[in-house]
């Protein structure tokens, strides 16, 4: 057996194996996770993430996490052949302005763009969690939660917006910029979940864990 075979059954028995599965190749998501306590195996689905027409940004992000979350749910029940029950996170982040998502920038320009749009300004970040719980394949039962946060961006001049872009955080990051990262730097005010804005709601998050019986840290 070739090291990339054996790899792969490793991986694929991980997964079966796994108290909890994240429907997300988000890196972010899963040291977030990791920060409260709990450990899981990465599974990344593959959906259309298209708006559809005249969604809002509240129930685009929400719809997302649904379809994550019943995506990886659904994929499971077909390695594990519904063996046993099995708990599949899904999530989504977008930010919005003026009713508006703001996605990952599609070049330099558009990133400057988008920056300096924020600037002076506030914005949604919206973030939506789904668990799907259950016999894999029989009895799936789904809960989600839409959590919304409110960044505001001091005033960024057109040269910060370029050297900033220069630094390579802003091109892969919805809205062109990272909180956890050197885009902390501009922002002057958050209301609501700084977790959420990163990635993921750990509030939400270990509370709908919790009541399907993956608990976050213990006291020793």
């Amino acid at each position: 057996m070739s090291q990339g075979i054996a790899q792969q059954g490793a991986d694929e028995q991980g997964i079966a194996q796994a108290e909890l599965i994240l429907a997300s190749g988000s890196p972010r998501r899963r040291a977030l996770l990791a920060s409260i306590g709990i450990q899981c195996e990465v599974a990344p689905v593959d959906i259309d993430e298209t708006p559809q027409a005249n969604e809002s940004p509240e129930h685009y992000v929400l719809r997302l996490a649904r379809e994550k979350a019943q995506a990886g749910f659904a994929a499971l029940a077909q390695r594990t052949a519904g063996q046993t029950a099995r708990r599949v996170l899904g999530a989504d982040t977008a930010l919005a302005l003026d009713g508006r998502i703001l996605g990952k920038p599609r070049d330099e320009a558009d990133a400057r763009e988008m920056l300096l749009s924020l600037s002076g300004r506030s914005h949604q970040v919206l973030s939506g969690v789904a668990l799907c719980h259950g016999d894999a394949g029989r009895d799936m039962r789904c809960a989600s939660e839409l959590v919304e946060s409110r960044v505001t961006f001091r005033t960024i001049t057109p040269e910060e917006a370029a050297r900033y872009w220069a630094t390579g955080e802003p091109a892969d990051k919805a809205g062109g910029y990272a909180i956890q990262g050197f885009g902390a730097v501009f922002v002057s005010h958050l209301e609501g979940s700084y977790s959420a804005v990163v990635g993921l709601p750990l509030h939400e998050t270990a509370q709908m864990l919790s009541k399907a019986g993956v608990q976050p840290w213990q006291p020793l």
